[in-house]
C-alpha cells in the first residue's frame, strides 16, 4: 500500500504494521511532517508521472465487510451426567416409549395377505447407488481443480507440490503461470553513472538473478536514492516493460537460476544523491 505526505508529495510504501502503530498517523522521512497516512491510502499508484494522490473521502456510514475469513467456534454444550439421568428417569414412570394400535389397525393387519416376494429383476441398493458415487467423485474433483487454481501461486511456489507440477507440466506440455516471488531475487552488481548521451541523466544497470526454483515475472524496480544524512530524495518506481521492451522476453520470465541485466535511464538528481538501493516488489 502507498500514501503521500502533503507537504512535500513523497509517496512511501507502507505495510498493514505501519497503519495498526499509530492508527493511520505516521511522520514524513523526508520534511519530518506529520499526517494521515489513511486520506491518501491506495493499493496501486496511478501512471507515471502523477503530482498528487486522490484524497480519501470519508463515508457517511461505515461500509459493510461481508468476506468471513475466520469465526471461533462456539463453546462446545453442557454434558448431562447419564448417572443423574438414570435416577431422574427411574423415579417417575416413562409411557412415552409405548405404541397403541387401534383395533380396527390390527383387526385389518391380521387379515391382510402376505407380501409377494421381490422379483428379482429389480436392481439392488448396490446398483441403484452408484451413479451418485460416480457423481459425487466427479463433483469432489472438480472442487478440487478450482481449489487448486485459486492457490495456483502458492502451489507453485511449495518445494514438494512445485516439483510435481513443473514434472506433470513437462509431461502433458502445459505451460505453468509465472508466479511473483520478488524476495527470492538477489542483486548481484549494480552500477550509477552519468548518461552518456543525454545530458541531465543517469545510467544505472543492475544484475539481478532468481534464485526460485520456478520461473518468474520480472519484477517492479523501484529505485531509491539518497543524501549524505540519510535521507530519502528522490524514489522511482519501473514497470517491467520501463526498462525492457522485448515481449517475448516479458512473457518468458526470469528462468530459475538465471541471472538478467537491467539497464535503467533516471533523471539526475544532482549533487545531493550520494547513494541509491535497489528494491523489486
Amino acid at each position: 500500500m502507498y500514501t503521500q505526505c502533503p507537504e512535500c508529495l513523497s509517496v512511501f510504501s507502507l505495510d498493514v504494521h505501519t497503519l495498526a502503530q499509530a492508527h493511520g498517523h505516521v511522520v514524513c522521512g523526508h520534511c519530518q511532517a506529520w499526517f494521515d497516512s489513511i486520506a491518501t491510502l491506495t493499493d496501486q499508484l496511478p501512471p507515471e508521472p502523477f503530482r498528487e494522490l486522490p484524497v480519501n473521502e470519508p463515508a457517511l456510514e461505515p461500509p459493510c465487510i461481508d468476506l468471513v475469513v475466520y469465526r471461533p467456534r462456539p463453546d462446545p454444550p453442557a454434558v448431562i451426567d447419564s448417572n443423574t439421568a438414570a435416577v431422574e428417569t427411574s423415579q417417575e414412570e416413562d409411557f412415552s416409549q409405548l405404541v397403541f394400535a387401534p383395533r380396527f389397525a390390527r383387526e385389518s393387519s391380521a387379515h391382510r395377505p402376505a407380501r409377494s416376494p421381490r422379483p428379482r429383476h429389480l436392481r439392488s441398493p448396490g446398483e441403484r447407488r452408484w451413479p451418485w458415487v460416480v457423481a459425487c467423485t466427479l463433483l469432489a474433483l472438480l472442487l478440487a481443480a478450482q481449489l487448486a487454481w485459486a492457490e495456483r501461486d502458492p502451489l507453485i511456489r511449495n518445494p514438494t507440490t512445485g516439483d510435481w507440477l513443473r514434472s506433470s507440466c513437462a509431461v502433458l506440455g502445459c505451460p505453468l503461470p509465472l508466479v511473483a516471488a520478488p524476495q527470492q531475487l538477489r542483486l548481484l552488481a549494480s552500477n550509477v553513472q552519468a548518461h552518456p548521451s543525454v545530458a541531465g541523466a543517469l545510467m544505472i544497470s543492475a544484475r539481478v538473478r532468481n534464485d526460485a526454483a520456478f520461473a518468474q515475472p520480472y519484477p517492479v524496480l523501484t529505485i531509491t536514492l539518497s543524501n549524505a544524512q540519510g535521507q530519502r530524495i528522490a524514489m522511482r518506481r519501473l514497470q517491467p516493460d520501463e526498462y525492457l521492451d522485448d515481449p517475448v522476453i516479458l512473457g518468458r520470465g526470469l528462468a530459475p537460476g538465471a541471472s538478467a541485466v537491467l539497464l535503467l535511464e533516471v533523471e539526475d538528481p544532482g549533487d545531493k544523491a550520494v547513494a541509491f538501493e535497489f528494491g523489486f516488489e
